[in-house]
């Protein structure tokens, strides 16, 4: 798996040639669970039924029973990942954000990864 680095800024690395991309590592496969998560259903053009449900089924009154389920599909989804071995969310209602950690075993080796929607 070659994936592209994202810089601080959560922008695409360009410049480095070879050093902008993961090769064959579980922080590929993280920073493809990170990316797939901060994807919007409907937001890309291309396929507007791909992304996380944010809107749909996380984000919202009522969702606290079931959000838990759409992202941890949605990770289980990510190419590359073979095991959800620890989930943790917090829904900030005040803040309007949803933190997830998770450790994921990957066909690359183990790897935590965090976001913050």
């Amino acid at each position: 798996m070659r994936y592209r680095k994202l810089d601080a800024n959560g922008d695409y690395s360009f410049g480095g040639q070879q050093l902008d991309y993961f090769r064959d590592t579980p922080l590929a496969v993280a920073q493809a669970v990170q990316t797939r998560l901060m994807l919007f259903r409907g937001e890309w053009f291309l396929d507007t039924t791909d992304g996380t449900p944010w809107m749909q089924e996380i984000l919202g009154k009522n969702t606290r029973s079931t959000y838990d389920a759409a992202i941890r599909q949605r990770i289980l989804g990510t190419p590359g990942v073979t095991e959800l071995v620890a989930y943790s969310s917090d829904l900030d209602t005040e803040a309007r954000h949803v933190t997830v950690e998770a450790t994921i075993n990957t066909v690359y080796g183990q790897t935590t990864v965090q976001a913050r929607i």
